[in-house]
C-alpha cells in the first residue's frame, strides 16, 4: 500500500468484519495517514457496494479473494473500465502420499494441512490420495492423530479447532458426509455435528456450529468429497496404485491453487511437481505461502499473484520514456 503507493478500500466479508477493522486501527496507530487505508463493511448491500467498487473509474485495480463464481462476476463488472485484476478464487487441493514417504512425517503434516482453521482455507488439503501399499497404516495413524484434536472456543487453552463460519457451512459439510456414507465410505472418527451428537464442546455451551473432525476411508470417485471443495473438517482418504493414475485424479479438477505430496525420491519430487497443475506445491511440507513467495493459482483458481515481487508488480504500471535532450 505504501510501497506502491496506492490508496486502498478494503471491502470485507460480511461474516468477518472485525479483523479488518482491527487492522485499520493498527494502521492508524502505526502512523498510516487518514484515507490511505479505508475499510468498508456491509451486510445487506453487498452487491451494490461491490458493483460500485468494481465499476467506478476512480478505482484502478481490484483484488478479490473468494469463490470462482463471484470472481467471474467481478471480472465481468471490472471489464467496463478495463481494471487490473487479481483474483484468488476457489481451491480443491490434492495431497498425495507415495509409498516411499516418511509415514510419520506425512501424517503430522497432513493433519495440519487438512484441519488448519477447521478446513476453512483455500489451500487446505481437500482430497488425500494414499498409495495402496501404505493406505491402511496411514489411515490408522492419521485417524489416531485426528481423534486427539481438541475442539472448542478459539481462545481456550490448547484448543485446535473452532466452529464453522455459519449454518450454511454446517449444512454443506453434513451433506457431503451423508453422500459419502450412502455411497460406501467408512467413518473412522467423527462424522457428526456436535449439537446433533450431544457431545460437549470445550469452553462454550453453544455447539451449534461445531463439527467433529472426521476421517473417511474407502472413498471413491463418485462421492462429492472426491471432487468438490469441502471447506470443513472432513478428510477423505482415497487409494491409488500408480503415479500416473493419481496425477490424473489430482489434475482432474477445474481449479488449481495448491497441491501437496510426500516422497523420499528426489527424481519423483521434481517429476511430480512439474506435472501437477497448481500454482503452489508443497513437497513434504504444507507451507506454500509467505510474504516473500508468490501466492496464487491457475485454471479457475484465479489470475495474478499476491506476495513477493510478483504481487507488488500487480499494483504497478510499466511506463517507458524515451527522451532526446540533445
Amino acid at each position: 500500500m505504501r510501497a506502491t503507493p496506492c490508496y486502498a478500500y478494503v471491502f470485507v466479508a460480511a461474516e468477518t468484519p472485525y479483523s479488518a477493522l482491527a487492522l485499520a486501527e493498527l494502521a492508524k496507530r502505526a502512523g498510516v495517514p487518514a484515507g490511505v487505508l479505508n475499510v468498508v463493511t456491509s451486510h445487506e448491500n453487498l452487491r451494490d457496494v461491490s458493483s460500485h467498487l468494481t465499476t467506478d473509474p476512480a478505482v484502478k485495480k481490484v483484488s478479490f479473494t473468494g469463490s470462482t463464481r463471484v470472481g467471474k462476476q467481478i471480472m465481468e463488472q471490472a471489464s467496463s473500465t478495463l481494471k487490473r485484476l487479481s483474483l484468488e478464487l476457489g481451491g480443491n487441493a490434492p495431497l498425495i502420499v507415495f509409498e516411499d514417504a516418511d509415514l510419520d512425517a506425512a501424517v503430522k503434516v497432513a493433519v495440519a494441512c487438512k484441519f488448519r482453521n477447521n478446513g476453512q482455507t483455500c489451500v487446505c488439503a481437500n482430497r488425500l490420495y494414499v498409495h495402496d501399499a501404505i493406505y491402511d497404516e496411514f489411515a490408522q495413524k492419521f485417524t489416531q492423530a485426528v481423534k486427539h484434536m481438541r475442539v472448542g472456543y478459539g481462545l481456550g487453552e490448547n484448543i485446535e479447532l473452532g466452529p464453522l463460519i455459519h449454518q450454511g457451512a454446517m449444512d454443506k459439510v453434513s451433506g457431503f458426509l451423508r453422500d459419502a456414507v450412502d455411497k460406501g465410505a467408512k467413518v473412522q472418527t467423527g462424522g457428526a455435528a456436535y449439537g446433533a451428537s450431544g457431545t460437549a464442546v470445550d469452553g462454550t455451551t453453544n455447539a451449534a456450529q461445531f463439527f467433529q473432525p472426521t476421517v473417511l476411508t474407502e472413498v471413491t470417485a463418485d462421492m462429492l468429497v472426491s471432487s468438490e471443495e469441502i471447506f470443513g473438517p472432513v478428510a477423505p482418504l482415497i487409494r491409488f496404485k500408480a503415479e500416473e493414475e493419481v496425477l490424473a485424479w489430482a489434475n482432474g479438477a477445474d481449479v488449481g491453487l495448491a497441491s501437496y505430496f510426500f516422497t523420499r525420491d528426489l527424481s519423483r519430487a521434481w517429476r511430480v511437481a512439474e506435472k501437477l497443475e497448481t500454482g503452489m506445491i508443497g513437497v513434504n511440507t504444507s507451507v506454500v505461502s509467505s510474504a516473500s513467495t508468490p501466492f496464487g493459482g491457475i485454471k479457475q483458481s484465479g489470475i495474478g499473484r499476491e506476495g513477493s515481487k510478483y504481487g507488488i508488480s500487480e499494483y504497478l504500471n510499466i511506463k517507458y520514456i524515451n527522451m532526446d535532450i540533445s
